[in-house]
């Protein structure tokens, strides 16, 4: 597997993380502040030519009941404006709960509020990314560009 690129896709904040060379660990990277939508692909496409990223992984904001809402198109928009951007394929992972269980796990660890602000979205991205790659590793690849089950 190649190294791919986690992005938990936020308004004003995009967390990234990256995986290992081997695809088996991801690890958080840092946090962007952006202004807009093509700001975010902007510095996101930075970030892959910066880490060698072959590829995205892309947190897909769906309900608890698997249902779609704004989030989730708007997602689908920057994947892809992604896409054709970096010409990088571009993977949409179901995030449920992967900011709250980044926010339940600071706050266990006594955290500062500040703090936890400053972490939470890369600490998202690595959730997001480390579940696409323990499913890769469980199952068959999913294709770039396909939507997780």
């Amino acid at each position: 597997m190649a190294r791919m690129l986690g992005v938990d896709l936020g308004e004003k904040r995009v967390g990234l993380a990256v995986s290992d060379p081997a695809g088996i660990l991801a690890t958080p990277l840092r946090v962007l502040n952006v202004t807009s939508p093509q700001d975010a692909a902007r510095q996101v496409g930075a970030a892959c030519g910066e880490t060698g990223a072959e590829g995205i992984v892309l947190g897909l904001p769906r309900n608890m009941d698997g249902t779609e809402g704004p989030k989730a198109r708007e997602a689908r928009a920057f994947a892809a404006a992604m896409e054709g951007q970096s010409g990088l394929p571009v993977t949409l992972w179901d995030e449920r709960l992967s900011t709250s269980l980044v926010e339940r796990s600071l706050l266990e660890a006594d955290v500062s509020r500040r703090r936890r602000r400053d972490v939470r979205d890369k600490l998202a991205a690595q959730v997001i990314l480390q579940s696409y790659l323990d499913a890769q590793a469980e199952t068959d690849w999913v294709e770039p560009g396909e939507l997780s089950p």
